[in-house]
């Protein structure tokens, strides 16, 4: 088992085949993009299957999320679901997109074996959108969400950041329409993972903030703790029916005590968090022909130094990791 100090196990494993984007979200990259991995730098399919098989047979992951950049960018991306939906015992398996070109691969990658989405929406407002993402691609997402949802890749969940100025009004907009589409809504606290370190604690929208937003037209009913186990999202019943809309308080509650990811970023390396300051290079064993014993040991070493937390509770302490989300995945 990928065990650390603090007895937490890791269970879910975060994939990322891509650091590129075909968008330029404000809170994560400038307008000109990135200075982007080489194709050598990346793990090829190959190596990314190995890796999960490892992880799926010799340290007890059960759950496998692909993520990028974007990761509908990535060629291979569904042979590598196949393949590991293949895999014994197989692990469920999500991705994570900004949806872009879900219309066009969400059948393929069900067929494939992928079980469900998470898509990035942070706004319902065209003109909002192109602000944000510095794309006009909004109806392109829309229609992936329901391709998506068509294929069966479900329950599709969106993920929303609300940011000061541009969307911060639209939390009970977002909630209406989620809930006449079936999906389901978990709006992310914005946190200090952007390529141009610009993010400040002061002025944020916090969860509480949209909690306050979302009560002014729905009666939410906070669901049993003890049903959310290890997920990041605490959720609330909406008007006492069946929809639920979830909240990622990553900077004001955070839930690093019951955390269960570790995640590989598209270049090989092992994060133990979103916010580490170090890094375990699985590619350099993986191209010296190490076995497989050999590299369920490095990424078991590297998971025992999981630190207890990440940080973010102590703003005089924290220092944000110097790569960006896009590059170590979500």
């Amino acid at each position: 088992m990928l065990v650390d100090t603090f007895g937490r196990i890791a269970t879910d494993l975060r994939v990322s085949l891509t650091d590129r984007c075909n968008l330029r979200c404000t809170y994560c990259m400038p307008e000109e993009g990135l200075q982007w991995l080489t194709k050598s730098d990346l793990l090829s399919d190959d190596e990314i299957v190995r890796l999960v098989r490892i992880a799926v047979t010799l340290l007890g992951i059960t759950e496998v999320r692909f993520t990028g950049g974007e990761p509908l960018l990535r060629p291979g991306l569904v042979g590598i679901v196949e393949r590991c939906a293949a895999l014994e015992p197989r692990p469920r398996m999500s991705l994570t997109t900004n949806g872009i070109g879900l219309k066009r691969t969400a059948a393929a990658l069900r067929a494939a074996g992928l079980d469900r989405v998470n898509v990035s929406l942070d706004t319902l407002r065209p003109d909002v959108f192109k602000a944000l993402t510095r794309r006009d691609r909004h109806q392109d997402v829309l229609d992936g969400l329901r391709a998506a949802h068509d294929a069966g890749l479900t329950p599709v969940k969106v993920n929303t950041v609300l940011m000061p100025g541009l969307n911060g009004d639209e939390a009970p907009d977002l909630l209406a329409w989620a809930v006449e589409h079936g999906y389901e809504l978990r709006f992310i606290e914005q946190m200090p993972l952007d390529a141009q370190h610009g993010w400040k604690r002061d002025g944020m929208i916090t969860a509480s903030d949209i909690l306050a937003s979302l009560r002014t037209r729905f009666a939410l009913t906070e669901e049993d703790d003890s049903l959310r186990g290890t997920a990041p999202a605490e959720r609330w019943v909406v008007d006492g029916g069946t929809h639920r809309v979830g909240v990622i308080a990553s900077v004001t509650r955070p839930f690093c005590q019951s955390c269960d990811r570790t995640r590989l970023t598209a270049d090989g390396q092992i994060r133990t968090c979103l916010f580490a300051q170090e890094e375990t290079d699985l590619r350099g064993a993986l191209r010296s022909d190490a076995p497989d014993e050999e590299i369920a040991a490095l990424w078991k070493t590297a998971m025992w130094g999981k630190k207890a937390g990440s940080g973010l509770d102590d703003p005089a302490a924290f220092l944000q990791p110097d790569r960006p989300m896009s590059a170590i995945g979500g």
